[in-house]
């Protein structure tokens, strides 16, 4: 798992490191994730690189399987957790389906400020990173995934993506071989 290039744009996009989502189990310890997800975005904040922190306040309105629907949260659940630094230059996306780009002016946001690639990294791997870095793949960005940056509540889902979904899609690194190539491209 190591990445090979960034684009001489890329951005960060965060997926769903939010009150809500953290206080619910997962693979791997949100509090770690979020502190990963957190320097990666001072990293691209300090290279003046665009930081996109997305939640979640809902899903799409298919009848599923399962039954479960993300509706009526308590007042905080939607808040961004504090170790991702938001900052007033940071692009903000609220989604209610799975991907940041579904019903968002995401796509022509980052176009519009020249970014050829996107980092993603979040929660959950399988689901809200997953359909994001699809949808980034299909619209023609180059994507890199942060995989020490990424959980799910499914540890098996988790592993899948990374192992037979995401070397499909882009690349895949840690968040210190990102940091990296950030540095050294931009000195």
């Amino acid at each position: 798992m190591t990445i090979s290039a960034l684009d001489p744009t890329p951005a960060l996009i965060v997926i769903d490191l939010q009150k809500g989502i953290a206080a619910l189990p997962t693979a791997h310890p949100v509090s770690q994730i979020a502190q990963r997800a957190g320097t990666l975005a001072a990293a691209f904040r300090r290279h003046q690189l665009p930081v996109v922190l997305v939640n979640v306040a809902g899903t799409a309105p298919g009848r599923t399987q399962q039954g479960r629907r993300l509706d009526g949260f308590p007042a905080d659940w939607t808040d961004l957790l504090p170790e991702l630094g938001h900052a007033p230059q940071d692009l903000t996306v609220t989604k209610r389906t799975w991907g940041a780009f579904t019903h968002s002016d995401l796509a022509e946001r980052l176009k519009a400020l020249g970014v050829t690639q996107v980092v993603v990294c979040g929660v959950s791997t399988s689901i809200g990173v997953e359909s994001t870095a699809r949808q980034a793949y299909e619209i023609g960005f180059h994507v890199a995934l942060a995989a020490d940056a990424m959980t799910d509540t499914n540890p098996r889902a988790h592993a899948n993506s990374l192992e037979a979904i995401f070397p499909r899609l882009g690349e895949i690194g840690s968040t210190q071989e990102i940091i990296a190539l950030l540095d050294a491209a931009r000195g």
